[in-house]
């Protein structure tokens, strides 16, 4: 019998109840004590054992009166290395000191429950490999999109499948900000105060506007969806902070809605397959599902070869939506303790390289300041025609009339005073080239400047209808 196999065969006869470890009891924390505690005679039904706290780790013991104080402890280390611990539950956050708890936990034998999406994208590696060598379960069901499932279907429902592309809104902030700058034409800035008002934002909301959850997010949907290891820093990400009452406007004026999106691909090439992982926010088509989903609602599509494309919708945060996640988790990981089961295992055999973001093919919106003069039109548009960029429709907006970029200039005289707006929307081209044409448009005398940039994601749909004046 392989040592393995004798650790699982001593558990299932052993374990005549499964002790728990949690760390932290936050929002999240609590809500999982208060679940353990309704629900225990259901939970024991299912997992065929009582499930017990064997001890909570908190920095102050005084702050939480209403967990009985003899499961309290501010050793964690110490909680962790107990004899008696099963399951470790993290929902500390942050990288350290979870990662060397969590690493010792599985080192150790106790399966590992956790929440924290910032460690498992940056050290799910080190995670993986330790879980694979004593044995151990790792589940991670509430890193991802808060109560929805969807790691599990694609880790285990999906796994005779080949997934094409995860992509989809999960980031309830950000996405409470621009349904409410979509819906009451409000500026960023107010969107954000009435999102920290209604305790949808931070105090600090920087992971979220910035984009650094959501592409923690994406790397683990990436990691798992593709098999091929994607960390956080291989995610490119951009934030809200530069989306604008005007750039709403402009999405709503095309038939569009601005999402922040978390986009994981596999991208077939002559040279081999590579795997594609940003986060921006972007145009898509109000047609498309996601454009609907609105406040601080997640919503997550997954585009499989024999599946076809599946919708994952529900509350991506919360306490009591996060903690049933990491009850579904728990539960899965003391069944496999009493009966001397195994979860499934992370699997990076791939091992795909990542796209660079230069390579990415996607449309764009660009919003082009102009001195309203003869030949102005005709300048911008040779400009992205230098650089590779197809124009597929141009709009102008103040100042005189839009002109064809094919038109003849004679006769248009123009008040070199005048200042107006080029709307421009461009077919698909690389990343790349794109930036190249906002940073030569920047250096032509008629153009007082690109306010902005927003990308356009058909996400499976078409997008050709898209534009303003042809």
């Amino acid at each position: 019998m392989s040592k393995d196999a004798g650790r699982v065969a001593e558990r299932s006869r052993t374990i005549d109840s499964v002790k728990v470890a949690l760390l932290g009891c936050g929002v999240v924390g609590t809500q999982v004590v208060r679940l353990l505690r309704e629900q225990s005679e259901e939970l024991a039904a299912r997992v065929g054992a009582p499930i017990e706290l064997a001890g909570i780790a908190v920095r102050r013991p005084q702050r939480h009166p209403d967990v009985p104080a003899e499961l309290l402890t501010t050793d964690a280390a110490g909680l962790v290395a107990r004899p008696d611990v099963d399951v470790v539950v993290e929902l500390m956050g942050g990288i350290e000191p979870a990662r060397d708890l969590l690493l010792d936990a599985l080192k150790n034998d106790r399966s590992v429950v956790s929440a924290n999406k910032a460690l498992l994208a940056e050290e799910g590696e080190a995670l993986a490999t330790a879980a694979r060598e004593s044995g151990a379960d790792l589940y991670y069901e509430a890193s991802v999109a808060g109560a929805i499932p969807l790691l599990r279907p694609i880790q285990q429902s999906l796994a005779g499948d080949r997934i094409r592309r995860v992509a989809g809104i999960v980031n309830g902030t950000t996405n409470f900000i621009l349904s409410a700058m979509e819906s009451t034409g409000a500026g960023y800035a107010d969107a954000l105060e009435e999102a920290g008002r209604l305790g949808y934002a931070e105090a600090d909301p920087t992971a979220d506007v910035d984009g650094y959850d959501a592409a923690s997010k994406a790397a683990i949907l990436a990691s798992l969806a593709f098999h091929t290891r994607v960390t956080a820093s291989d995610v490119h990400r951009e934030g809200i902070r530069d989306v604008t009452a005007t750039d709403i406007a402009s999405a709503k004026a095309l038939g569009c809605s601005v999402k922040l999106l978390a986009i994981c691909e596999q991208v077939d090439g002559d040279a081999g397959s590579t795997v594609s992982a940003r986060v921006y926010p972007a145009m898509i088509p109000k047609a498309h599902p996601l454009a609907s989903v609105s406040g601080a609602f997640n919503a997550v599509f997954v585009e499989a070869d024999a599946a076809g494309p599946l919708m994952f919708y529900g509350q991506g945060a919360g306490g009591p939506q996060t903690a049933s996640a990491v009850l579904g988790d728990l539960v899965a990981a003391a069944r496999n303790r009493v009966i001397g089961g195994r979860g499934p295992r992370d699997t990076a055999y791939a091992h795909l390289s990542v796209q660079p973001m230069g390579e990415v093919r996607t449309r764009y919106h660009v919003n082009v300041d102009v001195h309203d003069r003869a030949g102005v039109l005709a300048a911008v548009a040779s400009v992205f025609a230098e650089h590779g960029v197809s124009i597929a429709t141009v709009k102008q907006e103040g100042g005189r009339e839009a002109e064809s970029p094919d038109a003849d200039d004679a006769g248009h005289g123009g008040d070199a005073g005048t200042d107006a707006t080029l709307v421009v929307v461009t077919h698909e081209a690389p990343d790349a080239a794109l930036r190249a044409t906002v940073d030569a448009l920047s250096g032509l005398d008629s153009v007082r400047g690109v306010a902005s940039v927003l990308r356009v994601e058909g996400l499976g749909r078409p997008v050709h209808a898209l534009g303003g004046a042809q």
